[in-house]
């Protein structure tokens, strides 16, 4: 362990921008990368995301009217596969082939651009992933920044399908990306612990629960990019959430992540998390009476999971390092002993997972704070990493509450049904073409017959002119 400094802040900076080729075992069995709109593949990070029309018999593209949209200035500094777009003017759907049943990661991508015929900033729509819907009424995507929407879904069936349905004021929706990439078997944990004030205790059954990956973030440490994870993340510097910087310290290792077996693998959190860490550190006989506090804006009426990482990269020695962990108000965990936890190692990684509720606050905390059994000279509070991710509502949806059968009920209501129209005018033409039979063998009935031969000087006769 070593504290940081600027020589090793430098170095940490340095391995954050260069990709750890040895660490990339990863490589799931479902792994779609689809360049929205283009024609061309495009590269990222030295990945490959091929173009939506390209010929792939594991992705079929139903859209009954839907274009390609290319950005005539493209944006500079930014990656190919926002130049271009997918523009769809009806509900249309991806369907892609699923060969690996379960946790499926799903990151859509927009970036918002003018061309001569239309303006993206002005689209609202919905996205509907099998059955969940991810995105509801959404707009606003900057021209500025990329917006990505990242979610973890649960797939059991052979296929899965992503909706884009065009609100109708809009009359329209796009993407520029999309990315599906069977998770890794131990993302995902099926257990939590629930906080509340009526009662805490493990919640099970998780692990089939939609979930919005809404914040990855590395504490005390510098961006990770999918560049330097196996599992393609973005993980942010804490700062912008960190609260308390008196009595905090960022420290840095350079050593070795020691991953141990049922414990937290490098797909669920990767070296330069854990590598990197605040601490709260006693330095004389007194134990700092102090709470290291992180805050994230939080919806009323969803259930939250926190999971906190934790890597002891800074005790001397194992064994002496206890503190609080409280999320919300809650007291999450007390007198967490983490040496414990890894098997007495340090530098062994371990993280934990708690479900909360968001209130009318708005507001998720999360504290690290010294405990009773806290030792002097000694590290008191530690933390390497956090992730928050938003579970769906009974509707089976993470925004707004209408469920994926309402959204397509009302497209159906707002799209001009021809049907019924159809079908009255088969009805009308039939009954004409009855009605025109029917005159025609009424005329073929009437048969001509001789008119009787009358003797016209009778006739006259009987009428009283006789020629003499």
């Amino acid at each position: 362990m070593e504290f940081l400094n600027p020589i090793l802040f430098v170095l940490i900076l340095f391995s954050s921008t260069i990709p750890i080729l040895s660490f990339s075992h990863f490589s799931p069995i479902d792994h779609y990368l689809i360049d929205c709109g283009s024609t061309l593949k495009s590269t990222v990070d030295h990945r490959i995301f091929l173009s939506d029309s390209s010929s792939s018999s594991s992705l079929f593209l139903s859209s009954p009217r839907s274009f390609s949209l290319k950005n005539q200035h493209p944006f500079q500094g930014l990656p190919p596969i926002y130049n271009s777009a997918r523009v769809f003017e009806m509900p249309s759907k991806y369907e892609l082939q699923i060969n690996d049943k379960g946790t499926h990661m799903v990151r859509l991508h927009f970036q918002a651009f003018t061309s001569s015929n239309l303006d993206l900033i002005r689209a609202q729509f919905h996205v509907l992933v099998n059955g969940y819907v991810v995105l509801s009424n959404f707009s606003g995507v900057s021209a500025v920044n990329p917006r990505i929407k990242e979610f973890l879904i649960w797939v059991g069936t052979e296929t899965l399908e992503i909706t884009f349905v065009p609100v109708k004021k809009s009359k329209f929706a796009f993407v520029n990306a999309i990315e599906v990439i069977s998770a890794p078997k131990d993302l995902v944990a099926d257990s939590a612990k629930y906080l509340s004030y009526e009662h805490s205790g493990n919640v099970d059954g998780l692990s089939k629960e939609g979930r919005e990956v809404l914040y990855r973030v590395n504490v005390g440490g510098p961006k990770v990019t999918p560049f330097n994870d196996s599992f393609w993340r973005t993980w942010v510097p804490d700062d912008e959430h960190f609260e308390s910087n008196d009595g905090s310290k960022k420290v840095y290792s350079s050593g070795r992540i020691k991953y141990q077996e049922g414990g937290a693998s490098r797909e669920v959190c990767p070296d330069n998390v854990y590598n990197t860490a605040r601490v709260i550190k006693s330095t004389n006989s007194s134990i700092p009476n102090m709470n290291m506090t992180w805050t994230f804006p939080a919806i009323n009426g969803y259930n939250y999971i926190v999971r906190l990482h934790f890597c002891d990269i800074a005790s001397i020695s194992i064994g002496f390092l206890f503190f609080n962990i409280y999320v919300n108000g809650y007291n999450a965990y007390e007198n967490f002993d983490l040496s414990t936890a890894t098997n007495w190692e340090l530098s062994s990684p371990f993280y934990l997972d708690f479900m909360v509720s968001g209130d009318e606050q708005g507001v998720l905390r999360i504290s690290i704070g010294s405990s009773n059994h806290s030792v002097p000279y000694a590290i008191d509070g530690l933390l390497n990493g956090i992730e928050i991710m938003k579970l769906n509502n009974s509707l089976g949806s993470f925004v707004g509450n209408l469920s994926t059968e309402m959204i397509l009920k009302r497209c159906q209501g707002n799209t001009i049904n021809l049907v019924p129209y159809i079908v009255i005018l088969c009805l009308v033409v039939i009954v004409s073409l009855m009605l025109r039979r029917k005159v025609i063998r009424r005329d073929d009935s009437f048969s001509w017959s001789k008119l009787p031969v009358v003797d016209s000087w009778k006739v006259k006769s009987n009428m009283g002119i006789v020629n003499s």
